[in-house]
């Protein structure tokens, strides 16, 4: 099969789902107000609180949202075929991912910029809250711990990366004084901003940087994970126009033009998908397709680390409501070009079957690697760019991705710790340099403390991220349906998704909970029941609320 015709019905499905269907869920099912008095202005700071370009507020929800999950996931998931994994980003990012983010978005402006977690206080109770903020806090504490490793490891195999992947900081640090203490055209510094990083990615294999196998008796990946937590401790205490904000547009432009590059390059070179369409020869040791794929693709398809985003940095940006529907819905439509993208490189970017069959030898192969192997052979083919120059850009992309979510995920892990000091009265808690203190704290504790000196400790529970981020997803979809049906609207859109997701997702757990039982893994089989159980209090407090007499939980004045 032509990888072309994989493309053009994945983006064309896509850009229908925005056109149509994410136009109705605007106007009739959240009924977006222009003249509502959104929490930026509301409660502007200039720190946290900043009313926001919707491109600019779209390259940071996107580029937050993304990391490198939606090319981890859908590049593990052909394993079982590329018609499963294509069907479920399409009709993911569709009916459920920008659904479910526009409707975070809205659920949080409509509780002044309230966090999905104290959300739930409001409109579900104060028992779910504390339920929904332990599943919370564990998303977070993977995705920070987890992608501290995977940038560090990305560093070390791409000595090349590390030119463009810093010097992007450098240059978001210049665009963002451009922008908001200069007022400089905002067409132009973006012209500025994406010729900058992309002439970084091109001095970068001229000038690779390796570490010292050891730097003061600690190895050389330990090493890039305490100066990328340095790194992001420092840039969530920066007021979000400073470094945030520029920093996820502008990467948010080079990887939407890197994204066009290979698009264009499977046009002109028309590589033929190598792998089945079903794969009915999986590796032994695989599992069962069904409910796995569908925590397999998270980020792509639908992700509960995007309504932490949504409520959590973005919607205390927006300028207007209606802005929600670009950031927030067209944000998931990236991501999920995103997700077809990773799909196309690892199943079309092989010559054979036999190579794609030997990359995928077993469950948990293919990933990043797939991507920036295959990706770049198609653009080699396609626009005739280097095979050394193009890994080194496909590299920076899931790098800066992943960057870009660690970010926003340790200033996240920043505001769950301020609300901890809120709800159980710390005040020394409840301000910026003690919480975030407290999150680089947990997160290097994972890493180093379950991990050793490698400070690799944050693969230890990766595992069970598809599961709890899903399922967290799933407990998002619940409230922002209970919502609903306390405002007399249709919520079928939100609680099909969920119903879905839900089931899904506690399959998969306990198809989990007899992996770990049966490799005699208590650490990890703990963490499992401990999520169950959690999902299971919420969804039962969520019930008990549908049945109680509805209150005013979401304001309908500007």
């Amino acid at each position: 099969m032509s990888a072309i015709l994989l493309m053009l019905l994945g983006l064309g499905g896509m850009a229908a789902g925005y056109y149509f269907y994410s136009r109705y869920i605007a106007d009739r099912i959240y009924r977006f107000d222009p003249d509502f008095v959104t929490p930026a202005h509301e409660f502007e700071d200039g720190v946290d609180y900043v009313p926001t370009n919707k491109f600019v507020l779209w390259g940071h929800h996107f580029t937050s949202v993304a990391g490198a999950a939606p090319i981890v996931g859908p590049a593990i998931a052909v394993i079982w075929g590329w018609l499963p994994a294509f069907l479920w980003v399409v009709s993911g990012t569709v009916f459920f991912a920008g659904v479910h983010d526009s409707g975070a978005v809205w659920a949080s402006v409509r509780n002044r910029a309230l966090s999905v977690g104290s959300l739930t206080g409001h409109v579900v109770g104060k028992r779910a809250r504390s339920i929904f903020m332990i599943v919370i806090f564990l998303v977070l504490l993977m995705v920070n711990a987890v992608f501290g490793v995977v940038i560090a490891g990305l560093l070390i195999k791409n000595p090349g990366s590390v030119v463009p992947i810093w010097g992007a900081i450098a240059v978001a640090l210049v665009i963002g004084q451009l922008i908001y203490r200069f007022k400089f055209n905002l067409g132009l510094v973006s012209l500025f901003g994406v010729i900058a990083l992309y002439a970084l990615i091109y001095v970068g294999p001229s000038v690779p940087v390796t570490l010292p196998e050891t730097v003061a008796g600690i190895s050389a990946s330990a090493t890039w994970i305490l100066i990328l937590f340095a790194y992001a401790a420092v840039a969530s205490l920066l007021p979000v126009w400073v470094l945030l904000q520029p920093r996820d547009y502008i990467n948010g432009l080079q990887l939407f033009v890197g994204l066009m590059l290979l698009y264009s390059a499977v046009l002109i070179a028309s590589p033929e998908v190598v792998a089945p369409m079903i794969n009915h020869q999986v590796p032994e040791g695989a599992p069962p397709l069904l409910p796995l794929l569908f925590v397999t693709i998270a980020c792509g398809a639908i992700s509960g680390f995007h309504g932490l985003v949504a409520s959590g940095t973005t919607s205390k940006q927006l300028n207007r409501e209606p802005d929600a529907r670009f950031v927030g819905y067209f944000g998931a439509v990236g991501e999920g070009a995103l997700a077809l993208a990773a799909i196309i490189a690892a199943t079309a970017g092989f010559a054979s079957l036999g190579d794609w069959q030997a990359v995928y030898s077993g469950f948990g192969q293919g990933g990043v690697q797939a991507f920036v192997d295959g990706g770049a052979a198609i653009l080699n083919a396609g626009v005739g760019i280097d095979t050394a120059i193009s890994g080194t850009m496909l590299t920076v992309m899931a790098a800066l991705f992943a960057g870009t979510t660690m970010d926003t995920g340790l200033r996240l892990q920043r505001y769950i710790f301020q609300e901890f000091g809120e709800i159980y009265n710390l005040r020394w808690l409840g301000k910026p340099l003690p919480a975030t203190l407290m999150a680089v704290s947990s997160c290097l504790l994972l890493a180093f403390g379950a991990g050793g000196a490698d400070g690799s400790g944050g693969l230890l529970i990766w595992p069970l991220f598809g599961t709890t981020n899903q399922l967290l997803a799933g407990l998002t979809l619940l409230v922002i349906t209970l919502m609903l049906v306390r405002l007399k609207r249709p919520y079928w859109v939100t609680l099909i998704p969920l119903v879905f997701l839900l089931l899904m997702t506690l399959a998969a757990l306990l198809i989990q909970l007899n992996e770990f039982y049966q490799k005699s893994d208590w650490f990890l089989l703990s963490l499992d029941l401990v999520v169950l159980v959690a999902a299971m209090l919420v969804a039962l407090e969520c019930a008990s609320a549908f049945r109680r007499p509805a209150t005013q939980t979401v304001r309908e004045d500007g």
